[in-house]
């Protein structure tokens, strides 16, 4: 009899076993999509699309997260934390117009306070690409909690302060939007990478501060990989 390992690896290669939800996890690989997108991207209509994420979703490849921004958006996200998901996504091209020949890696969000910092500092200390981090609103202070839960992966943030996006971009900068706020601010049309992870600080809690760090990390060591490759 199989165990419940063996039974959840079997569910996700055969969710994957089929073209269109492969393609799906290729797109996601970088970044999360809202279906909209997604659908447009793929060249298939929505009520297709919802089919293939149900199965996806069922299969533990992916969750769908609704937006801190604007509550009617959602957004499509892999489930990375699954080594079989996560050795499928190693290995998707990236999407048009983001490469990692960047000259600099910007990590935003709306205050800079939290999530960009620890994602910039986890970036430093994993590639050799210049790194830093912005807001769109910056706040007057890193938050503590982000200093402690930095710090207790050693990441030094206590010398840091938020940064105001900058108006000009370079033509070699990746940009990686750490939040759905700032993401749908932003000119829809400037590439970037979205990364819809939740603000810890609304809830402000040590815990809330390490499952985003956990996230960040995860997303941010796939995409350093994928630049060192």
């Amino acid at each position: 009899m199989r165990d419940d390992t063996t039974a959840r690896r079997v569910a996700v290669f055969a969710a994957l076993g089929e073209p269109v939800r492969l393609e799906i996890v290729d797109r996601l690989a970088a970044g999360d999509l809202a279906p909209g997108d997604l659908a447009a991207e793929l060249g298939i209509g929505t009520n297709l699309l919802a089919h293939h994420l149900h199965v996806l979703e069922a299969a533990g490849v992916i969750s769908r997260l609704r937006s801190e921004g604007d509550r009617r958006r959602s957004y499509v996200t892999l489930r990375d934390d699954n080594p079989v998901v996560w050795a499928a996504a190693m290995s998707a091209p990236l999407p048009a117009g983001v490469s990692l020949t960047a000259s600099r890696v910007i990590f935003v969000c709306t205050a800079n306070s939290a999530r960009s910092q620890l994602a910039a500092a986890r970036w430093g200390q994993l590639s050799s690409i210049p790194a830093i981090s912005a807001g769109t609103h910056p706040g007057p202070e890193i938050h503590p909690r982000a200093v402690a839960a930095g710090r207790r992966h050693g990441l030094e943030l206590h010398d840091k302060r938020p940064a105001q996006l900058p108006q000009e971009l370079g033509v070699d900068d990746l940009l990686v939007v750490v939040c759905d706020n700032a993401h749908e601010e932003l000119d829809p049309d400037h590439p970037r990478l979205h990364w819809s992870v939740p603000d810890p600080v609304r809830v402000n809690t040590d815990a809330a501060f390490e499952l985003a760090y956990a996230d960040l990390d995860r997303r941010v060591h796939r995409l350093a990989d994928r630049a060192a490759s």
